[in-house]
């Protein structure tokens, strides 16, 4: 029995000090197996780093493993467990589908603005809490096999006695502390199995970044502002409007929030993705666009003209801020104020460097979609179909680079589990690699 993962990690560095020399990094397999590997890359002096994998759950059963994905696009099925369960194909791609999504947030949610740790002809010691069936441990050994380690280890407190031979193909060794029968759960050797939430892994790899990483946290990056994180008052003539402003230290480029009808700065949504592009080292803006006695007259929230007018007026206000340095600017629009964003980014040209579109009404912004220069990406739930169409249409018109993403099963809100995080992942991605970049 293992008091908690913290003991079951120190235990297990015991068991690793042959490792001692050589050119290692640990890997955790978040969640759980973060903490032992903490304790793990503590003994070795190594760095740590995660390896993300999501399993794939019987539909009826989700605790039993009929295969497992992982980053980098690795993928394993049981096809064994797959026929035993009656799982259809179908039901496969359905399950794999939501897990990627899931993937890709944790994946972002975990390494933020972290650089990956190289794995080029190292040796990755892959760490978990415990070993049920392997599948998950197999999958990261692939993928870290496709990221150029030239040796892969999987170590873990407990496991059942078949695991050596489950992993063979994929490890080069495999270390456990024990290896106790029956084995039914892995929680059964543990003392305390709670939950492990997602800022603890956040902070243990914090804690884990050399100072001296380039690209570790947004602190490391160069040539941002200096870090701020509060409300303020957005100035747009005679208008005062109230905002939340954060830039993160090193900011590679500030994103102001546009929200759409019947939504302000406190919208849970827009908060959501700007806390995630925060936690990546981008700097956001979330005002309000309309005053509260503006609010009250319905008609408002479809003046694009007057929307457009404060978007350009928050713009301004921003780049005038004190401590804010010169740095890309995007805009993040949804419902009424994606249109907003759009007419604003044809008069701002290279002043806007990219634009995002969640659930947006990209149609309103008529004629003006052809005097858009800006990178634009459109981003709509696969069941909000009306919208698609005016979407699809929008982007028709559309002269500058664009893309329009379809996240399946997601509606108008992206209330769905995982699809708001999936939309955060494609604005993250999209802002990155446009920022800096002119406007074509």
């Amino acid at each position: 029995m293992f008091r908690n993962r913290v003991e079951a990690g120190r235990r297990l560095a015991d068991k690793l000090h042959h490792l001692e020399g050589e050119d290692v990094v640990v890997l955790g397999l978040p969640r759980g197996g973060v903490p032992v590997a903490y304790e793990v890359a503590r003994a070795l002096n190594a760095p740590l780093d995660v390896i993300v994998v999501r399993k794939l759950g019987v539909p009826y059963q989700p605790e039993l493993a009929m295969g497992a994905i992982g980053e980098e696009g690795v993928r394993l099925v049981d096809e064994r467990t797959m026929s035993m369960a009656g799982v259809t194909p179908g039901e496969l791609a359905i399950v794999e589908e939501r897990e990627r999504i899931e993937l890709d947030r944790r994946a972002l949610l975990f390494r933020g603005a972290r650089n990956r740790v190289s794995l080029k002809d190292k040796t990755a010691v892959i760490v978990d809490d415990g070993i049920a069936t392997g599948s998950t441990a197999r999958v990261a050994a692939r993928v870290a096999r496709a990221l150029g380690a030239s040796r892969v280890v999987v170590a873990t407190p407990v496991a059942p006695s078949e695991v050596f031979e489950r992993l063979s193909a994929d490890a080069d060794e495999v270390v456990v502390i024990d290896t106790p029968e029956p084995f039914f759960a892995i929680g059964q050797f543990y003392f305390d199995f709670s939950q492990t939430p997602d800022a603890e892994v956040s902070s243990l790899l914090e804690l884990a970044a050399p100072a001296s990483e380039p690209g570790t946290s947004p602190v490391a990056a160069t040539g941002g502002a200096e870090p701020f994180d509060d409300d303020v008052v957005v100035a747009v003539g005679d208008i005062r409007l109230g905002g939340r402003l954060t830039i993160p230290a090193g900011s590679k480029g500030t994103v102001i929030f546009v929200h759409g009808s019947g939504s302000s700065r406190h919208s849970p949504r827009n908060r959501h993705v700007a806390e995630l592009l925060n936690r990546a080292g981008l700097g956001t803006l979330l005002f309000d666009l309309l005053t509260v006695p503006e609010e009250s007259d319905r008609a408002n929230v479809f003046d694009i003209h007057l929307l457009v007018d404060r978007l350009r007026g928050a713009t301004l206000w921003l780049e005038a801020f004190p401590g804010w340095t010169e740095q890309p600017i995007g805009l993040f629009g949804a419902s009424t104020g994606a249109a907003a964003a759009l007419c604003a980014a044809a008069e701002l040209g290279e002043g806007i460097s990219a634009v995002v579109s969640r659930g947006g009404r990209p149609d309103l912004a008529g004629a003006r979609l052809r005097e858009v220069r800006s990178p634009t990406l459109l981003i709509v739930g696969g069941r909000d179909e009306v919208v698609l169409e005016l979407n699809r249409a929008a982007q028709a018109e559309l002269e500058c680079e664009s893309r329009l993403d379809v996240i399946p099963g997601a509606t108008h809100l992206f209330e769905e589990p995982g699809a708001l995080d999936r939309v955060a992942a494609l604005a993250l991605e999209w802002f990155l690699s446009h920022f800096g970049q002119p406007s074509a």
